[in-house]
């Protein structure tokens, strides 16, 4: 990580520190919205899937196997999008990519919340599988429910599909492949929940963030990885707050929530959680 980018990381939470609030919902205008914060993105109850999902992570963690990864960017100030495949330990792809546990258990609230609102399947798509921990949390609140995972490398998503199978969730729909290529071939009709933690960068944000859009109902949730990660992950999160269709944004700092409920006030908030 460049000097450059490790400044803009420390101003940028400081920043975020000092604007945001954690008041459990107070302070939000739209009634539904409200709820949606007090009861879930504000929710700190210990639900019953927490446990073994996060047993799998200690298992990925303290894991000695070697696999081929294959990054297809990361905005980490290369300058370049080409794919890179090395190798790494699953320990460590596991310490440097995984989603901390909150945002996790975020994501497991909020497809809980929408199970329960909506009472039929959803469909949810996630950019990024990695080792299958976040997918986990998006397909453990309902087994109807179905999880499309798009990931580039073929051997961690291997050890992404072993965590599955321990947690016995059969849900999942891994794609594999350069998600450049794969998201047009397998974009389902509609999208209930989006989760995007791929490419870091502004323009493969902004160009799935294109994609997933007319997928997206008036119900459906996007939430967006590493919105802070960079000065340009900044610029794609402040355009996908200015677009028409996005009513409301929600900054957590680690992740945005993208709101497209008409009947939510069109306003933008930073939270802590």
């Amino acid at each position: 990580m460049s000097f450059g980018l490790l400044i803009h990381r420390f101003r940028s939470y400081v920043r975020h520190q000092l604007t945001a609030w954690h008041t459990g919902g107070e302070g939000v205008h739209s009634p539904t919205l409200f709820y949606l914060v007090r009861m879930v993105v504000c929710d700190d109850n210990a639900y019953y899937a927490y446990p073994s999902i996060e047993q799998q992570r200690r298992r990925l963690l303290q894991s000695n196997e070697v696999v081929q990864q294959t990054d297809y960017g990361t905005g980490a100030g290369s300058g370049t999008d080409a794919p890179v495949v090395f190798s790494r330990r699953v320990s460590d792809v596991a310490r440097t990519h995984l989603e901390s546990p909150k945002v996790g258990q975020l994501l497991f609230r909020l497809v809980n919340h929408l199970s329960a609102e909506r009472k039929e399947p959803l469909t949810i798509v996630e950019l990024g599988t990695s080792l299958g921990i976040s997918t986990a949390y998006l397909a453990a609140p309902a087994r109807r429910n179905i999880v499309q995972t798009y990931e580039g490398a073929h051997e961690v998503t291997e050890q992404a599909m072993q965590v599955w199978r321990e947690l016995k969730l059969a849900n999942i729909e891994p794609i594999i492949g350069n998600i450049d290529d794969t998201l047009v071939q397998h974009l389902p009709k509609s999208i209930d929940l989006a989760y995007m933690d791929a490419n870091h960068t502004y323009e493969a944000t902004m160009r799935y963030f294109r994609q997933l859009l007319p997928k997206a109902k008036q119900h459906s949730i996007f939430v967006i990885d590493d919105i802070h990660h960079s000065p340009q992950m900044e610029q794609a999160w402040r355009e996908i707050q200015a677009t028409e269709q996005v009513t409301s944004t929600i900054d957590c700092y680690h992740i945005g929530v993208v709101l497209f409920n008409k009947h939510y006030i069109r306003k933008h908030y930073r939270m802590r959680i």
